[in-house]
C-alpha cells in the first residue's frame, strides 16, 4: 500500500491512542468513587460488546458464533491478552500507584511487542509467524530495550514513594506484556474475519474470562455508586468510545500498519495521560519517576528503529 494512502491510519492510530491515554485518569476516577477494577472492566466491556452486536444487526454483519476449535482458542487468548487479564491488570494497578506511572510503564508495550516478534518470527512457523513484520536484531533494539528496562527500575523503585506503589507498577508492565502478546496475534485474525468479527470475539472472550473474579463487589454496581454523574459518564466513555470505537479502529490499524509499527503508537500514551492527569488529579511525578519515564519513552523510540527501512 502508497504511504499516502497509510496516512489516513497513521492518524487513525494516533486519535485512537489519544482517547486510550484519557483511559487511565477515566479509570482512576472510577476507583475514586468506589468502583472496583473488576466491576469497571466488566461493564466496560459489556457495553462495547452489545454495542457491536447493535452494528452487526443493524449492519447486517457476521452473526457466525463459531470458527472452528483452533482460531476460537486463538481468539480465547487474545481475549485475556488484549482484555480480561490485559485490564485487571492495568486498573488494578491504578489502584495502588499514579496514572502517570502506569501510563508509562504500559508504553512499554512496543518494546515487548518487537522483542515478541522477533522472537516468533524467527522460531515460529505457519500464518502467525508469515503475518509479523520483520524485525532486525541489531543496536538500536538492545539498546532501547537497556534503556527502556532502565527506565522502568527507577519508576518502580523510587524511593520518594510508598512501597504499596511498586505493585501497582509491576502490575502495569504486567499489563504490557499482555497487550504485546495479543498484538502478535490480533492482526492475522483480523485479516482473516474481518475488524468487526474479530474485535467481537475479543469482547466475548474478555467478559468469559473475567467471570471468576467478579464475586464481591456488589457495591459497585449500587445505585449510589452507578447513579454518580462522574461515574456513569465515565463508564459510556469507557464502553462506547475507548472500548467499541477505539478497538474497531485499532484492529483496523494493526491490519493495514502491521503489529510493531501500529503498537509503536503507545509510546505516546503518557503523554495524554500525564496531560490530563496533571490538569484533572492534580497528579506531580517525582524527579526520578520522571527521569525513568524519560528513559521508557526513548528506549521504546529508539528499539522501534530495529525495523527495516527505519533508518533510510
Amino acid at each position: 500500500m502508497a504511504n499516502g494512502k497509510l496516512i489516513q491510519y497513521h492518524l487513525l492510530a494516533l486519535a485512537v491512542v489519544a482517547v486510550w491515554g484519557v483511559t487511565f485518569v477515566s479509570t482512576k476516577v472510577l476507583i475514586g468513587a468506589g468502583m472496583h477494577p473488576v466491576a469497571i472492566f466488566f461493564i466496560r466491556f459489556v457495553l462495547a460488546y452489545a454495542g457491536i452486536w447493535l452494528y452487526i444487526l443493524l449492519s447486517g454483519g457476521n452473526r457466525q458464533l463459531w470458527f472452528g476449535w483452533k482460531d476460537e482458542l486463538v481468539f480465547l487468548v487474545l481475549g485475556v491478552t488484549g482484555g480480561s487479564f490485559y485490564f485487571l491488570t492495568e486498573n488494578t494497578a491504578l489502584a495502588y500507584t499514579q496514572a502517570c506511572n502506569v501510563a508509562f510503564l504500559v508504553c512499554s508495550a512496543p518494546l515487548f511487542t518487537a522483542i515478541f516478534t522477533l522472537i516468533y518470527k524467527r522460531f515460529g512457523k505457519g500464518r502467525f509467524a508469515d503475518g509479523l513484520e520483520d524485525i532486525r536484531l541489531g543496536w538500536p533494539l538492545i539498546g532501547g530495550t537497556v534503556l527502556a528496562l532502565t527506565g522502568m527500575a527507577l519508576v518502580v523503585f523510587d524511593g520518594a514513594r510508598l512501597e504499596v506503589s511498586a505493585m501497582g507498577d509491576l502490575l502495569a508492565i504486567g499489563a504490557a506484556l499482555c497487550w504485546a502478546a495479543y498484538s502478535l496475534f490480533m492482526a492475522q485474525m483480523t485479516r482473516e474475519y474481518g475488524t468487526v468479527t474479530a474485535t467481537r470475539k475479543v469482547f466475548f472472550y474478555g467478559l468469559l474470562t473475567i467471570l471468576p473474579f467478579m464475586g464481591g463487589y456488589g457495591d459497585s454496581f449500587s445505585p449510589m455508586v452507578i447513579g454518580q454523574t462522574a461515574v456513569w459518564s465515565n463508564l459510556l466513555f469507557l464502553g462506547l468510545v475507548a472500548s467499541l470505537v477505539c478497538f474497531i479502529l485499532w484492529n483496523l490499524v494493526m491490519e493495514k500498519l502491521g503489529n510493531v509499527t501500529s503498537t509503536n503508537y503507545v509510546y505516546l500514551n503518557p503523554v495524554f495521560t500525564l496531560l490530563t492527569a496533571t490538569a484533572l488529579l492534580g497528579e506531580r511525578m517525582t524527579l526520578w519517576a520522571a527521569i525513568g519515564s524519560a528513559a521508557i519513552l526513548a528506549g521504546v523510540i529508539w528499539a522501534g528503529s530495529s525495523r527495516p527501512g527505519c533508518d533510510d
